[in-house]
């Protein structure tokens, strides 16, 4: 009685170059086929195992496939630098442009109003303010804005943290609908 796990049977040859296996523990005849273009497959000890050139092939076709996919995620985070860079660069020259309109207005504004009275002093503290905010724009930008902001919220977090809640309730309710 023969042993299951060293059966002799092979598959049907589907023609010419098609490859047949045999299964087994890989003791003796790989492949008993007729056809001369059938390719060994499996594991076995004889000299025309060609297992591990196959093997080769996909460990060189993976590798192929990683370089080629390394290759892309560099060119992605490349032109992706490229842009953020762009963007930056935007950011600070809009900054730049912002502060220096808030000086232009504060000159304007000094032009304008009074010199003396109630509206003259009025119009020269909005005037300074201006002043002040657009020099620290264009000397600061955003993150320097950013910094001041967290160092406050670090000083002072709980009454940072109401100013959140208060923030976000009335975000809430200008975006909701009035239901009656």
């Amino acid at each position: 009685m023969a042993n299951p796990t060293t059966s002799t049977k092979n598959r049907p040859d589907d023609g010419p170059g098609t490859t047949g296996f045999q299964g087994g523990t890989g003791h003796g005849n790989m492949n008993t086929g007729s056809n001369a273009g059938n390719v060994n497959v499996g594991q076995g000890t004889g000299s025309g195992d060609t297992g591990g050139g196959f093997g080769e092939r996909v460990r060189d076709a993976a590798s192929a496939v990683a370089d080629k996919a390394r290759d892309a995620a560099s060119s992605l985070t490349e032109r992706a630098g490229d842009v953020a860079s762009g963007i930056g660069s935007s950011v600070t020259g809009a900054t730049s442009t912002v502060g220096g309109g808030m000086k232009s207005l504060a000159e304007t504004i000094r032009e304008h109003v009074p010199n003396t009275g109630m509206l003259g002093g009025a119009g020269s503290t909005v005037a300074d303010s201006l002043e002040r905010g657009g020099r620290y724009l264009e000397e600061e930008g955003f993150s320097g804005i950013g910094e001041d902001l967290t160092g406050i919220i670090r000083r002072n977090p709980i009454p940072a943290m109401l100013c959140g809640i208060a923030v976000g309730f009335l975000l809430a309710r200008a975006t909701t609908s009035n239901r009656s």
